[in-house]
């Protein structure tokens, strides 16, 4: 048997599935594609998550709006985080070329342009569905995690959601948890030590210090309501197939901690919503994570360790991630390890490093008798990559150059106007258009605080009136008391006598000169 043979019979065979599975491509031995040696993916293990690698400008963007086409095809609902901006065109129809038609021609396939279901999202105020999370749905272990909080500070932290519950202080955004968290330090503080406890002013402040650091990096657009429900990631179209879900996160390449927030707490919610699906025939939803690094470029070891547990667990659920990044290593090794799919694109061998990078990752992939992998890493072409995924017992399918095949859908951008079409026949974005500002502890705690000052005024006021009136009649008594001493009685009478002297003198009726006037007048 030759060469060729044999790579045609162990493709043949450990790219055979017995569910639903979409072709990804055509298997290469010696640089030459190999007829029906079809690589297919098979949708039943697409919850065991996957990793597309590779440096830039290799494909790993196509590979990724591949996968999600075949997806929606199968009506399974996709989400897809559009870091660099270039996945909106899934929603338009390709355009034919020569040399598309050659690549199909090659794999064995027409190519059939379409588009796509899809619903644009956004974090920011950029067009789409706003998705927005409120800080009790985030609870006070995940908040303190993303803060990286020490323990200290994270009692405080869960003693802060403690009291809004029992007092009803509803926590929608960060500014009502500033409030809180301002409440508790000042005017609070003595009532609440009262029942929760001592509260240290240096771990306020160090988590004030920090909920500000992740506001400067737009978490406030994020934060509030209303809070978007994970059931509309998992819609399907009036045709059948799965929606796809592009959310536009262009504007998070610098604010890193706000996409990890946003990720985290999407992974977290969906897996507290979801219930135990068990071995299902296709997964009930995937997300695509394109440049994945900023995930983890600035995530805390607690963050990590979260991220890694979420992904564990979050497969029984139905749910599948891939994470697309440049470098195999930008992804933890405790995350790595749980990835069953592994499209590596070519990597570049530049420098030390980069050789270093390369000998790491073929080591991450199965042996194989037909390929050099450390050498073929540098050797693969545009829109080609090593394979390899796990069947459905759960072994690792043979390593398998293969040429992919190329996306239905437009692989570019949609101009502004198409994008405006698109979002205003969407009705989730009306559902989530208004920002909802209800009366939450914000509110409730500046009211509180303000009526408190006004009593605080009245009091005040009303200990003024009290002293003036208290000095008025002691203003009097003085005076009194004055008047009853005899000295001043005898002043008195004295001035009384003087001014009765006066009155009378001025009509002519006082004095002896009167009396004396009197008499002569009878002579």
């Amino acid at each position: 048997m030759s060469t060729n043979e044999q790579f045609l019979q162990a493709v043949q065979a450990g790219y055979t599935f017995k569910g639903e599975s979409a072709v990804l491509g055509v298997g290469v031995l010696d640089k030459s594609p190999v007829p029906g040696a079809l690589v297919r993916l098979p949708l039943k293990t697409m919850n065991r998550h996957g990793l597309i690698a590779g440096a830039t400008g290799t494909g790993k963007t196509k590979t990724l709006q591949v996968i999600a086409e075949a997806l929606s095809d199968a009506s399974v609902p996709v989400l897809l985080m559009d870091i660099k901006g270039d996945l909106s065109g899934i929603a338009a129809a390709g355009l034919e070329n020569d040399k598309i038609k050659e690549r199909m021609a090659i794999i064995g396939d027409t190519y059939k342009p379409g588009a796509f279901p899809v619903e644009l999202m956004s974090l920011s105020t950029e067009h789409g569905v706003r998705l927005r999370a409120t800080v009790s749905e985030f609870g006070p272990i995940l908040l303190s995690k993303i803060l990286d909080l020490n323990d200290t500070q994270q009692g405080l932290v869960a003693m802060i959601f403690k009291y809004c519950d029992d007092n009803k202080l509803p926590l929608l955004d960060l500014k009502d948890f500033i409030k809180v968290l301002q409440f508790v330090s000042n005017e609070g503080k003595a009532e609440i030590e009262k029942q929760y406890g001592k509260i240290a002013s240096t771990s306020t402040g160090t988590i004030l210090r920090k909920v500000i650091e992740l506001q400067q990096q737009g978490a406030d657009v994020f934060f509030g309501e209303p809070s978007f429900e994970v059931d509309d990631l998992m819609r399907i179209a009036d045709d059948g197939r799965g929606m796809i879900n592009v959310l536009r996160v262009t504007d998070m390449q610098n604010r890193p901690k706000l996409f990890s927030t946003f990720m985290l707490q999407l992974l977290a919610e969906l897996y507290a919503t979801l219930p135990e699906a068990g071995d299902l025939d296709k997964p009930k939803l995937v997300m695509f994570i394109d440049e994945a690094h900023l995930v983890f470029q600035e995530a805390t070891d607690a963050l990590l360790q979260q991220i890694e547990t979420v992904i564990k667990l979050i497969r029984s659920k139905g749910v599948g991630i891939f994470f697309c990044t440049q470098n195999p290593q930008d992804v933890p090794a405790s995350v790595l390890s749980q990835l069953g799919l592994k499209v590596q694109h070519a990597l570049r061998a530049f420098t030390a490093a980069d050789r270093k990078t390369i000998k790491q990752a073929a080591a991450n992939y199965p042996e194989t008798d037909f390929y050099q992998t450390e050498q073929l890493l540098t050797e693969l072409g545009i829109g080609e990559a090593l394979v390899t995924m796990l069947n459905e017992k759960g072994i690792p399918t043979p390593l398998v150059h293969t040429m992919l095949v190329s996306p239905r859908s437009r692989m570019d951008v949609l101009t502004d106007r198409e994008i405006d079409t698109l979002v205003s026949k969407s009705k989730l974005v009306k559902k989530y258009a208004e920002t909802a500002d209800a009366e939450s502890a914000y509110e409730i705690l500046t009211a509180k605080l303000e009526e408190a000052a006004a009593r605080e005024e009245e009091a005040k006021a009303e200990k003024e009136e009290k002293k003036a009136a208290g000095k008025a009649k002691q203003e009097k008594s003085t005076i009194e008391k004055v008047l009853d001493n005899s000295v001043t009685r005898q002043i008195g009478r004295t001035a009384a006598n003087v001014i009765t002297r006066s009155l009378l003198g001025a009509l002519g009726l006082g004095g002896k000169s009167s009396k004396k006037k009197s008499s002569s007048s009878w002579f």
